[in-house]
């Protein structure tokens, strides 16, 4: 108990510091009266290239840092619990390699922020993932993820995102990104469990413990055996 409460800490670290950071730095804009969203993510623009390393610490309002935050949390802490050795790898593909996308895909003129494509790479990755391994536990987690975050879905769809004013090229970028991670790192990390049977199990069963039979026990021959004759007088 104490070794899984150890990991689950462990798991919990990066995650908290990332959401940490985004707090400080709306803390800070309503301290100081700054808009940082100005250094957002910039489709199309050279300038615009620095947020792709900026854009998961940078929100709107508190809305949708309230609306981040769960999220950075739990899907970072599965991620770090259940792929320890592939973690910061996900984490950080799935940060630069979505904001990248949103770059390319993005309405030129537009302003980006939020942790969302980072939020949509976690989650479809540990959804994916857990599925095509085939491990229970990881299966477990891809129904958690769906049961939880099934509904986000919906904010890749241009349609429904835009007249909320919602990013779906980030969502979309950030679902495409966790995808293709799943499917690239499918062999490394934990796998499905194999069951093997050894040779002592078949012996547990034995009822005379591996001895053999009595009707399996060679007789012994006449020169073997010894013979004293008792004559009485």
């Amino acid at each position: 108990m104490n070794q899984d409460r150890k990991k689950f800490f462990g798991s919990l670290a990066i995650p908290a510091l990332l959401v940490t950071l985004m707090w400080v730095v709306k803390i800070v804009e309503m301290a100081f009266s700054v808009n940082f969203s100005l250094w957002g993510l910039h489709p199309h623009s050279t300038k615009g290239l620095l947020g792709i390393l900026t854009l998961p610490f940078l929100h709107g309002d508190w809305e949708h840092l309230l609306t981040n935050t769960p999220a950075v949390l739990v899907l970072g802490t599965a991620l770090y619990y259940c792929y320890p050795t592939l973690a910061n790898r996900v984490m950080m593909i799935s940060w630069l390699a979505s904001g990248l996308l949103t770059w390319c895909i993005g309405t030129p003129g537009s302003i980006h922020v939020g942790a969302s494509a980072l939020i949509y790479a976690l989650n479809l990755f540990l959804i994916v993932s857990g599925f095509i391994r085939g491990n229970r536990l990881l299966i477990v987690i891809s129904l958690i993820m769906v049961f939880l975050y099934g509904g986000f879905i919906w904010g890749m769809i241009p349609a429904l995102a835009k007249p909320q004013h919602i990013s779906w090229e980030g969502h979309l970028s950030g679902g495409l990104v966790g995808t293709v991670l799943a499917f690239l790192f499918r062999k490394k990390g934990p796998q499905k469990e194999v069951h093997h049977w050894d040779d002592e199990d078949d012996h547990d069963d034995d009822p005379n413990d591996g001895e053999k039979p009595y009707w399996d026990v060679p007789m012994p021959s006449n020169d073997d055996l010894k013979v004293e004759y008792h004559f009485r007088h």
